[in-house]
C-alpha cells in the first residue's frame, strides 16, 4: 500500500513526503511543478509530473500503486490573488479537488488527508478560535477550502471515505535536518519574505497595515513549525489507518505573534536591521487568528516539539542561505 501526495514537490507537501520516506513508505507524488521543484522530491519517492485534477492519471496511479490514502496539499494559497482571481481559485482548489475525491471513491481509496486553513474562520472575535467556531471565510481562498471540507463531509456520508481535515494556521520554518524549506522565490509568507530581506534579496519588507485592533496595530498570527505540522498529518494518517472516524482539527500552537514582533525576531536572529515599509492593508486579511488546539492533542495525541519562534526563524534563515547557494541540477 502507498500514499498518494498531491503537491508533494512543494513546501508543506514536500515535508510530508520526507516524513513518509523516513517512516519506511514509498510515497507517490503528483505535482505540476508550478510552484514545486523536482529536486525537492527524494529518490525514495516516485514523482509524477501532472495535474491532481486529471482523473485518468489519478485513477491509473491508484490502481498501479495500490494507494490506500491520499494526502492532498496541491492548491493555490495566496489570499490577495484569490480576491483578484476568484474563478481561478475555484477551478483549481474546488473543481479539481472534486475530481480527485470522486476518483478516490471510484478507486476504493478509503482515507483522505486534506490541507485546509484557518482562513475558513474569517474575521472572528474568538481568541483562540476552536473548530466549532462559526465559519465565515472572507476571501475566495478561504471559501475554496471550506467548499472542499463540505465535499469531503458529504462524500464521507455517501461512500466509504474517511477524511482528516487539518486547518493550518501560519506555517513556517524548515526541515530540522536541512533537507527542505520554503523554496518558491515568489512566496508571500511573512517569515520567508523577512529572511529574504535580511539577506539582501529585497530592498525592504512591506508590512500590510498597522491600524488593526491588536496590541501593536499589526496582524496577529499563530505560527506553527512545518515539521510539527507534518507530525500532525502522520498522526492523522495513523488514526485513519486504525479505522478512526473522520475528524477536523486546528493545527497551531495557541499563541500568536504580531507581524511587527516577527519582524523584530528576524532582525534579532539575522543581526540585520533591514528596512520596513508600512503600507495599506491587504484585502482578505483578518486582524487576528490564533488556534485553540485542544482537539488535536486529545484525539491524535499530537505534541509539538518545535514551538520556538527564534528557532523557526533560524531554520528559515539557514534554508534561505542553502537555497541561494544551491547548485543547478
Amino acid at each position: 500500500m502507498a500514499v498518494l501526495v498531491t503537491g508533494g514537490a512543494g513546501y508543506i507537501g514536500g515535508h510530508m513526503v520526507l516524513a513518509l520516506v523516513d517512516s519506511g513508505e514509498k510515497p507517490i507524488v503528483v505535482d505540476n511543478l508550478s510552484t514545486g521543484f523536482a529536486w525537492a522530491v527524494p529518490p525514495q519517492a516516485k514523482l509524477v509530473v501532472g495535474d491532481f485534477g486529471d482523473e485518468a492519471l489519478i485513477a491509473r496511479l491508484i490502481g498501479e500503486h495500490e494507494i490506500d490514502a491520499i494526502a492532498h496539499f496541491a492548491a493555490k494559497i495566496v489570499v490577495p490573488e484569490s480576491v483578484a482571481d476568484p474563478l481561478g481559485y475555484y477551478l483549481n482548489n474546488v473543481a479539481k479537488a472534486r475530481n480527485l475525491i470522486e476518483t478516490a471513491v471510484k478507486g476504493g481509496v478509503k482515507r483522505f488527508l486534506f490541507s485546509s486553513t484557518a482562513a475558513v474562520y474569517g474575521e472572528t472575535s474568538a481568541e483562540p478560535v476552536s473548530e466549532d467556531a462559526p465559519l465565515h471565510p472572507v476571501s475566495p481562498y478561504g471559501r475554496s477550502k471550506l467548499m472542499v471540507e463540505w465535499m469531503l463531509e458529504d462524500a464521507g456520508k455517501a461512500h466509504d471515505l474517511r477524511a482528516a481535515v487539518l486547518r493550518y494556521f501560519n506555517v513556517a520554518g524548515a526541515d530540522p535536518k536541512g533537507r527542505l524549506g520554503q523554496s518558491n522565490p515568489g512566496s508571500t509568507h511573512l517569515i520567508k519574505r523577512a529572511v529574504q530581506t535580511a539577506l539582501g534579496r529585497h530592498k525592504a519588507l512591506d508590512v500590510y497595515g498597522v491600524d488593526y485592533p491588536t496590541r501593536d496595530g499589526s496582524c496577529l498570527r499563530d505560527y506553527i513549525q512545518v515539521s510539527d505540522l507534518i507530525d500532525a498529518h502522520m498522526a492523522a494518517l495513523t488514526h485513519l489507518r486504525r479505522d478512526g472516524a473522520s475528524l477536523t482539527v486546528n493545527c497551531g500552537y495557541g499563541r500568536g505573534y504580531s507581524v511587527l514582533e516577527v519582524v523584530d525576531m528576524v532582525k534579532k536572529v539575522s543581526g540585520v536591521d533591514f528596512k520596513v515599509n508600512i503600507v495599506g492593508r491587504r484585502p482578505g486579511d483578518p486582524a487576528a487568528i490564533i488556534a485553540k488546539a485542544d482537539r488535536i492533542r486529545a484525539e491524535l495525541g499530537w505534541r509539538p516539539q518545535r514551538d520556538d519562534l527564534a528557532g523557526i526563524v533560524l531554520q528559515a534563515l539557514d534554508w534561505e542561505r542553502r537555497l541561494h547557494n544551491r547548485q543547478p541540477d
